[in-house]
């Protein structure tokens, strides 16, 4: 049985390049950078000894710093590409922030792509990990549609066919088994990691977020839909 005797650390990874949405990650929404969403969040939750943000990019790393994150080092440009492995992103950083005297048995990889995550959701990861002991805990919002119900792919005539199938024929989506939409928050073991790079391990589990607070930013048309939903938010606020 694991017990994790520190707090955690968090990591927000945050490269300069973007290919859906240019410089998205400094980009202003609601006229604040993205990143600073998940910063502020992070450090608000009181969950962490420390929240790092892992960069190249000088101008990211200078917003961050702005924003209370810390930035001991710049990660190297080959682990921020686009097909660069996040898997590798945080095996370099944990290994530096532990070469350099940061302790910590934990890591919370917390995405800065979903601005609408909060700190109940930070909290309820972090609590499920520590409580069901497992490798690793994901937040994820379920999947629609269901690739169990109304998803089909091509074979190699270019034909359709339902790629994943039941016993039984469904007739409801609600009768679909479960199936999940990973993003935002992972989780993890830092020291099993360390051993096997891997995130993803049969002792992983699932904290469910509501599909608002999983709305993570890829296209512009996600920007533009992040950008409505935070112009409602505040027309609730301030009426």
């Amino acid at each position: 049985m694991v017990h994790y005797t520190m707090k955690p650390i968090c990591i927000i990874p945050a490269r300069g390049g973007s290919k859906g949405v240019k410089g998205k990650n400094i980009r202003k929404l609601n006229g604040r950078p993205l990143i600073s969403y998940a910063i502020e969040k992070a450090i608000n939750s009181k969950i962490f000894d420390e929240v790092f943000v892992s960069t190249e990019n000088k101008k990211i790393a200078n917003i961050a710093k702005k924003f209370g994150a810390k930035i001991p080092f710049l990660r190297p440009k080959y682990l921020a590409k686009d097909n660069s492995d996040i898997g590798d992103t945080l095996h370099y950083t944990i290994k530096n922030l532990l070469e350099i005297g940061y302790d910590f048995d934990s890591v919370m990889l917390l995405d800065c792509t979903c601005p609408f995550v909060d700190i109940k959701d930070m909290k309820g990861v972090w609590q499920l990990f520590v409580k069901s002991q497992c490798d690793t805990v994901y937040s994820g919002i379920l999947a629609h549609p269901n690739p169990y119900f109304g998803m089909v792919e091509l074979n190699s005539n270019g034909f359709l066919f339902t790629p994943k199938k039941t016993k039984k024929i469904l007739y409801r989506r609600q009768d679909a088994p479960k199936v999940y939409g990973l993003n935002a928050i992972v989780m993890f073991n830092s020291k099993k990691f360390m051993r096997t790079k891997k995130l993803l391990s049969n002792k992983s589990k699932i904290y469910e977020i509501s599909k608002l607070h999983g709305h993570m930013i890829d296209f512009e048309y996600d920007f533009l839909v992040a950008e409505l939903l935070m112009k409602e938010f505040n027309k609730k606020k301030h009426n």
